[in-house]
């Protein structure tokens, strides 16, 4: 799904996202893990790296049989590569990453050339390692 680059986009995507996975029979822990998951992530593309083509970044989705949700986000990428930071306790932001890593099974970036378009995926639900 392309949505615009900007906070507009986050709450369409984060209810098609909720519907998507209520009618592939996701549990409500994973829905609500996963569409908090796809705010910080498409809230980051916003601050951090600019737009694709015609001002929009792409949100997908994905749900297996096990009930493991995936989640991108693509964006035209920005002057660093996406990092957990280590913010003081009275700052303002920089805990996005850091809650996608405490509720995702898994999580990287992947960036084909940089600087350039840059995806950012987190991986919920399904099977917990052992």
């Amino acid at each position: 799904m392309s949505v615009p680059h900007g906070p507009s986009g986050v709450g369409a995507a984060r209810r098609r996202l909720c519907r998507d996975l209520r009618d592939g029979g996701a549990a409500e822990s994973v829905i609500d893990d996963a569409a908090l998951v796809l705010s910080e992530l498409l809230s980051n593309s916003c601050r951090h790296a600019r737009a694709l083509a015609h001002q929009e970044v792409r949100a997908s989705w994905e749900q297996n049989d096990q009930g493991e949700v995936r989640i991108s986000v693509t964006d035209g990428g920005g002057p660093t590569l996406p990092a957990p930071a280590t913010p003081s306790v009275t700052a303002r932001g920089g805990r996005g990453l850091a809650i996608i890593r405490s509720l995702a099974r898994d999580w990287g970036v992947r960036a084909e050339s940089f600087p350039g378009p840059v995806t950012v995926w987190a991986v919920l639900g399904g099977e917990q390692p052992a």
